[in-house]
Order: C-alpha cells, then sequence, then structure tokens
C-alpha cells in the first residue's frame, strides 16, 4: 500500500508542470537591452509573460517575445525606467492547470547630461544661465569649477549675475552618483557677446547734384563678435552698385560712397551695426544742393482787353527764386512787383511764381523770361504770349486815283490774330474771288488787293472791304477817283553854276494829279536857241545837274512833272550865265612815305576853272638847301613819286597846278625822312621758323669755311682748294705769284672810276628840271659831259652816299644833273 502510494504521488508529481527563469533579478541600466529566457519542464500547452502591471505581453517595437514548444524569450530594448517591476513567466497545461515563474527588473538612470550646448553664449551685463543638465537615478550629486561669482541652481545650471566679457572660459559640470561610485563632466565654453557700439565721423554732408560729385559716409563700430554693417536707406538695405561703393575695412570702419550725385540721392542714410549681442544704428544725412530748373513754362494766348496769366514753376535745393523781364522793353519784375502803369502784377511761392497781365494789349505781345535764381546757380526759359485780336486796317489810304483803261490795286492791309477772311464788296454786291471782266482781287496774307481796270465812269465810286475772325468784324471804304497830270513845280533856282554845270533845284507840284510823280522833266537850252534839251530826275528829286556847259554862256531852264497819266505843264522859265573860263584852284595834297629813299605826294584835283588840269608842278628841296628840284607830273595823274630822298631830312614842297588859261596858287606841304633803318638779324629771320633759320646758319658757316679756304689758297697756299689743286693739276704756285694774281683780281674788281657805266635814272611820267623850272635837256652822243663826281662810300654829315658801283651823277656842262643806275645792278 504504502508503495503503490509512493508510485501514486510520484506520477502526481511527475505530471505537474515546472517552470524557470534564467535571472531572478537584473539592474539595467536606462537605454540598455536585455532578453530574459523563461523554461518549462512538462508538457505546456501555453506559454506567456505578464509584465508588471499584470498585463499579458504582446511583442511591439521595443518588446518582442519568442516561444517555442517549452521555453520563451523576452526581450526588452532601450528599456525604461517605467519598465521597471515584476516580470512573470506562465505556463498552461492540457488540464488547465498553470504554473508560474517570477522576475524582479529593477532599472537605475546612468549619469547623462543632456542638451547640453557648447559654446553658451550670453549678452553682457545680463544675468547669464549655463545649462547643465544632468539626469541619474539615483539624483546625482553636480558641481562646477572656475571661479566664486556664480551659483549652482536647484536645476544644475550655473547661474552668472550681470556676465562680462571677463567671464568668458571654459566651465567644468561635473556629476557624481555616490551609490554606484559613478562621475561624469562636460566642459562648456561660455561666451560673452557684447552689442554692437558704432559712432559716425560726420553725420551730415552737402554735395551738389549733376556735377558727378562723391560723398563718402563713415561708421566705426566694435563689438564681440564684430559686427555685420549694412547701410539702408528709405527702409530698402542698399546693395553695392555702380552708384553705391560699399567698402569694409580694418578697425571697424566702414564706409559708402555715393557717386555722381543726382537730385534724388538727398535725405536720410541709416548705418546699421548687427551681431548676435544686438543691434545699434546711426542716422546720416545727405543735404543735395540742386541748380534751379524751371519745370513748367508753357506759351500763353489771350485776348485783346482780357487778362493774361503766365505760370513759372521751378525746382531746385534751395528753392530758387523766379523773376521775369520782358523782351520787349527789357523790364524786369520780381515777387511783389507792379508796372507802372499797374497791368502787370508778379505773385509767388514755394517756387511757382505767376505773372499776371491786366486789359492786355497789342504791346504785350512777344517773349517773356522766366529766371530761376539760388546762390547754387540759375536757370532761364523764355514762353511766347500770343493776342488774339479783331481784324485791324493798317491802310490809311483810301483814295485811289486811275484812269479809263489803268489798272489800279486798291489795297485792303488787315493785321489780325487769328488771321481774318476778306470780302470785297461794291455798292452791296459781293465782288466774287473770281473777280468779273474788269476786277480781279489777288489775295496774300494779311493783304487783299482788288485789281480795277475802269472802262466808263460807273467802275469809279466806293468800293468795300469787310475783314472776320472770330474775335470780331471790321469794315474799311475805299473811293476810286479818276486822276489827273500834276500840276507845274515851282521856285525853280540855279545854284552851284560853274563853268560847265550848273544845279537845278525846284519845288513839288501843288498837285499830284492822284496819281504818284515818277519823275521831273528839266529842258535847257540857250538862249536865241529853239531846241530844248531834256534832262529826266533821278526818280522824285528835285535836284537836277546839269552838266556839259559852254562857259561864259546864257541858259533858259524850265521844269514839269510826270505821273503815270502823263506830263504836266512846264514851270516859269529861268535863266543863268555860266561862268568864264579862268586858272585852277590850288590842289589838296596829302603823303606817305614810300618804300626806302621815296616819298609819295598824293594829288587831289580842286576847280579845274573850266578847262582840264595840263599838268602839276612839283618843287621840293631840303630846309638846309636854296636849290628847288623840280617834277612835271601829267594832270591825269593823282599822285608824284619823290626820290631819291636824304635820310633824316625835312623836305619842303610846292605844288602848282597848271590849264590852258594860266597856273594856280601854289599848295604848301612839309615833310621829314627818318632815319636810316638798320637791318638786323631778328628783322631778317623774324618771320622764319626754327628750321630755316637753322638751315640759313649751315649754309652761312660753310660759305665762311668756303672763303677761308680760298683766302688761305691764294695767300698761303694750303688749305683744301690748295691739296685738290695740287692732286689735280700737279702744279705748285708761289706765294708771289698768287700775290700778283690777286692785285690783278682787286684792280679787276674796283675797275677805274673813269670807266663806271652812266645810267639815266627816268620815268615817263617824270621830266627832272633846273632850279628855274626849265627843262633838263637830255644828253646825246655829242653832249660833252664833265668828270664824275663819285660819292664817298661812307656817311658824312649825316648823308647816306651810294656805292659807286651802282650809282654816278654827272654833271654836264649846262649845271643839269643826271643819275644813271647800271642796268646790271638794277
Amino acid at each position: 500500500i504504502a508503495l503503490l502510494l509512493y508510485y501514486f504521488r510520484l506520477l502526481s508529481l511527475l505530471s505537474v508542470l515546472q517552470v524557470s527563469i534564467s535571472l531572478n533579478k537584473v539592474e539595467l541600466s536606462v537605454g540598455e537591452s536585455k532578453f530574459f529566457k523563461c523554461t518549462v519542464i512538462g508538457e505546456p500547452v501555453n506559454l506567456e509573460w505578464f509584465n508588471p502591471q499584470g498585463e499579458r505581453i504582446v511583442s511591439s517595437q521595443r518588446v518582442a517575445l519568442h516561444t517555442g514548444e517549452d521555453s520563451s524569450r523576452l526581450t526588452i530594448y532601450n528599456a525604461e525606467v517605467e519598465d521597471a517591476g515584476i516580470y512573470r513567466c506562465q505556463a498552461t497545461d492540457a488540464q488547465g492547470q498553470t504554473q508560474e515563474a517570477t522576475m524582479v527588473l529593477e532599472m537605475y538612470q546612468k549619469l547623462t547630461f543632456r542638451n547640453v550646448r557648447s559654446p553658451q553664449e550670453f549678452r553682457h551685463d545680463e544675468a547669464a544661465e549655463v545649462v547643465c543638465d544632468v539626469i541619474a537615478s539615483p539624483a546625482p550629486a553636480v558641481t562646477c569649477y572656475h571661479n566664486s561669482r556664480f551659483q549652482v541652481l536647484p536645476n544644475n545650471n550655473l547661474q552668472i549675475h550681470k556676465v562680462t566679457k571677463a567671464d568668458e572660459g571654459v566651465y567644468r559640470c561635473e556629476a557624481r552618483v555616490e551609490a554606484r561610485g559613478e562621475i561624469d563632466f562636460v566642459d562648456i565654453e561660455v561666451v560673452v557677446n557684447v552689442p554692437p557700439v558704432l559712432s559716425v565721423l560726420q553725420q551730415s554732408f552737402n554735395a551738389t547734384a549733376d556735377y558727378q560729385e562723391s560723398v563718402t559716409f563713415t561708421c566705426i563700430t566694435s563689438g564681440s563678435p564684430n559686427p555685420e554693417v549694412t547701410w539702408h536707406r528709405k527702409g530698402q538695405q542698399l546693395e553695392r552698385s555702380e552708384q553705391y561703393v560699399l567698402n569694409t575695412m580694418e578697425a571697424g570702419r566702414s564706409t559708402l560712397t555715393i557717386r555722381n550725385i543726382i537730385q534724388g540721392d538727398g535725405g536720410d542714410y541709416t548705418c546699421r551695426a548687427t551681431n548676435k549681442a544686438g543691434a545699434e544704428e546711426r542716422e546720416l544725412f545727405l543735404k543735395v544742393f540742386v541748380q534751379p530748373h524751371i519745370t513748367q513754362l508753357r506759351n500763353v494766348t489771350a485776348v485783346e482787353g482780357s487778362a493774361a496769366m503766365i505760370s513759372c514753376v521751378a525746382e531746385g535745393e534751395p528753392l530758387p527764386e523766379i523773376s521775369w523781364r520782358r523782351a520787349s522793353d527789357g523790364q524786369s519784375f520780381a515777387d511783389g512787383d507792379k508796372s507802372q502803369d499797374g497791368r502787370v502784377d508778379v505773385r509767388g511761392r514755394h517756387g511757382k511764381s505767376m505773372l499776371t497781365i491786366s486789359g492786355v494789349k497789342l504791346t504785350d505781345l512777344g517773349r517773356f523770361d522766366c529766371e530761376a535764381l539760388s546762390r547754387i546757380g540759375g536757370h532761364q526759359k523764355s514762353m511766347f504770349l500770343d493776342i488774339e485780336y479783331m481784324p485791324k486796317f493798317q491802310t490809311n489810304q483810301t483814295i485811289f486815283y486811275s484812269w479809263e483803261g489803268n489798272p489800279v490795286n486798291i489795297s485792303c492791309d488787315v493785321k489780325s490774330n487769328p488771321p481774318a477772311t476778306m470780302l470785297w464788296r461794291r455798292e452791296r454786291l459781293t465782288i466774287s474771288a473770281e473777280g468779273t471782266a474788269n476786277t480781279r482781287i489777288h489775295t496774300t496774307d494779311g493783304k487783299s488787293l482788288l485789281e480795277v481796270t475802269p472802262v466808263s465812269d460807273r467802275d469809279f465810286g466806293r468800293y468795300n472791304c469787310t475783314a472776320r475772325n472770330n474775335i470780331g468784324v471790321k469794315y474799311q471804304e475805299f473811293i476810286l477817283a479818276q486822276a489827273d497830270v500834276p500840276s507845274n513845280p515851282y521856285s525853280v533856282r540855279l545854284s552851284a553854276v560853274s563853268q560847265r554845270i550848273a544845279t537845278v533845284t525846284f519845288m513839288k507840284p501843288d498837285s499830284h494829279g492822284g496819281v504818284p510823280i515818277g519823275h521831273y522833266l528839266v529842258n535847257y537850252k540857250e538862249v536865241g536857241s529853239q531846241d530844248w534839251r531834256d534832262v529826266k530826275s533821278h526818280g522824285v528829286q528835285t535836284i537836277v545837274l546839269l552838266t556839259g556847259l559852254e562857259p561864259n554862256t546864257t541858259y533858259e531852264v524850265r521844269v514839269a512833272a510826270v505821273n503815270g497819266k502823263g506830263q504836266g505843264e512846264f514851270s516859269h522859265t529861268e535863266s543863268f550865265q555860266t561862268l568864264p573860263i579862268r586858272e585852277p584852284s590850288p590842289p589838296a595834297v596829302h603823303g606817305q612815305r614810300g618804300m626806302g629813299k621815296t616819298y609819295r605826294l598824293g594829288l587831289v584835283k580842286q576847280d579845274d576853272g573850266g578847262m582840264p588840269i595840263v599838268e602839276y608842278i612839283v618843287k621840293y628841296k631840303t630846309d638846309k638847301e636854296e636849290q628847288w628840284m623840280t617834277k612835271l607830273v601829267s594832270g591825269q595823274h593823282d599822285f608824284a613819286l619823290l626820290q631819291p630822298l636824304q635820310w633824316n631830312m625835312r623836305y619842303e614842297v610846292e605844288i602848282t597846278a597848271r590849264n590852258v588859261k594860266g597856273l594856280s596858287e601854289p599848295t604848301f606841304y612839309q615833310f621829314f625822312m627818318p632815319q636810316k633803318p638798320d637791318i638786323i638779324a631778328d628783322s631778317l629771320f623774324s618771320g622764319l621758323g626754327l628750321g630755316p633759320v637753322v638751315g640759313l646758319g649751315l649754309v652761312g658757316f660753310l660759305l665762311v669755311l668756303v672763303v677761308v679756304d680760298v683766302s688761305c689758297y691764294f695767300l698761303r697756299q694750303c688749305g683744301l682748294l690748295m691739296c685738290i689743286t695740287r692732286k689735280l693739276c700737279s702744279k705748285k704756285t708761289t706765294t708771289s705769284g698768287k700775290s700778283k694774281e690777286m692785285e690783278e683780281g682787286k684792280a679787276a674788281y674796283l675797275g677805274d672810276g673813269s670807266k663806271d657805266p652812266i645810267v639815266e635814272m627816268r620815268t615817263e611820267e617824270e621830266r627832272i628840271t633846273n632850279h628855274d623850272g626849265s627843262p633838263v635837256h637830255e644828253p646825246n652822243e655829242t653832249t660833252p659831259l664833265t668828270e664824275p663826281e663819285k660819292l664817298p662810300l661812307k656817311e658824312e654829315n649825316g648823308k647816306e652816299t651810294l656805292k659807286p658801283d651802282m650809282i654816278e651823277i654827272k654833271v654836264h656842262s649846262d649845271n643839269s644833273i643826271h643819275t644813271k643806275r647800271d642796268d646790271s645792278k638794277a
């Protein structure tokens, strides 16, 4: 029995499941992964795991189950604090009986620094909290190492009161878990950022627009980190361009250069410095001065009698003052000015001026100048004031004369603005533009001509011209009357009567017959003759010159006026007698220095006494001589040339005119011959450039060398020429032979004074006479001559002498003098 009981008990024990877990108690750090194996002895039909909350565990992303027939593995990945607790592994058999085993999982947090950044940045002079977020389980003990100006907060962060640049550095945050002997640390770099400090060297600038000027703004900044400088205008950041030049230099200096400044560049500019600690900005101001510029000025059209308002608008910086100028009379008007008649008034403000003209007149027509002026400069523009007015007739002549068959133009001149249209009427009937059988209309701008060819008395009478424009209408009446010949001139007078000329003057006739006088007809004849000779006046001149008269003769003269219709009656006949022939009047004389030793006398004929001037007798001498030299000049010439004369001498001249009747009274004249001019190099080369002068100098130098060489050849038997001669001719010349040749050459060169040629100087118009006025006898082959007297070669007593090879004076036996020049020397 006992044995059976034991057996049955053993069988029961063998049928009960036995469950076990590989680990009964496990400590696991947060974030670690671990697996646990549950093993069953027996024949389980189900094997499950349960978490500390009693919930059946199913596989998930962080928890994995791997179950076999008699075992199951639980894997926990990245364990968390919440995973701590008692885990159960339960097995169920076929009879539904369960057996389980348990496992205790204890979780702990290793020292972990969370979100600890390095470096950590703080603003200067503010409370800084250095974050040192460390976790552990149990809670760690945290200490920080740097200096004593901070405290550790309950959250393990480090607080620094009013952090400064001196607080910068590396801070060590150290955490310890005493229970586990765990320790860890982290180094944190603390950076203190200093807000930008900004200063400007000059806050305001001045510039003038449109002069390609440039202005440079400068900002000086400091801060930590180094601030970034940007430039702004009107809320927009300025970018580098052709107009804006941005530069950043060392020592925190930043510049903005504005190039080619225009008016729109004026205003505020902002320099802004920015870093992590903040931003600061400064305003700079650019004052742009702009030359005045007139932006609005238009031509104005006004009606006569109304008011004209002319506006002128100008801009500029500073705003310019505006004034007006009337071109017609040059009168100027400024703000507040009025004209003397009170019609012109000027008012203006803020760059705008209004010129008002009340009761506009035609004299106001024309140009007005608007001038805008400031201390920077000025600008002027002009406008034209056009005035519209009703037609105005410009013709004062309202009566026209003609005769049957003679066409006449009746002119209707009209001035109007705008142009007027013109019509012609005759006895209330309009004359068509095509005209009629004896009328035609010719129209141009502002003028209408009515051409009328009278054929009967009915064509004479009244004609009406009507002018009309959009301002008004005007009429003018014309009368066409029958014309007649002019009446006779009167008050006929004779003046300036000479031997062959007389001047006739007279008064115009009282009536021209309705037709303008074309000319006057002067009749004249000798007393006793029946043949009248006619002379026409030049146009309507009332002075007529009668020429070709006979001396000492009595004439009769009468005058008649001639117009388009014909010749009028003659005036009363007047008589006059021409003068008899007499000696001429003294000639008028004017002088002019000629070339070299010559002097030109101009001869102006006066009254010739009724007969032509035959000749002029010119006598001249120096004021130190008694003997006169005489020239005879033909009466047809108007000058006399005196030559040769002496330098530095005063001459006296007497000129007499001669006609067939006799001699005139003499005209006296004096002139002075200056000193002999010096010929210097400056006068020779003043008109030449540098090149020609140098060339002439070289040529002169070569000539000097040639002369020296030739002299050496003849005198010393040496030189280049001597060498050439010896080589070519192989002849040797002695010094005595050369000296003899030289003497012969000199003699040939100077010649014999008795053999000098004799040349007579005279022109066809001039004859040299003796001092008594009698003509000098010309020498011929039989005329004996005395020995020639050679003039000295040098100046004596201030008088220049002539060279012997150029001129000689031969004295004849009758004391007459002839000068003769060598043709070869002329």
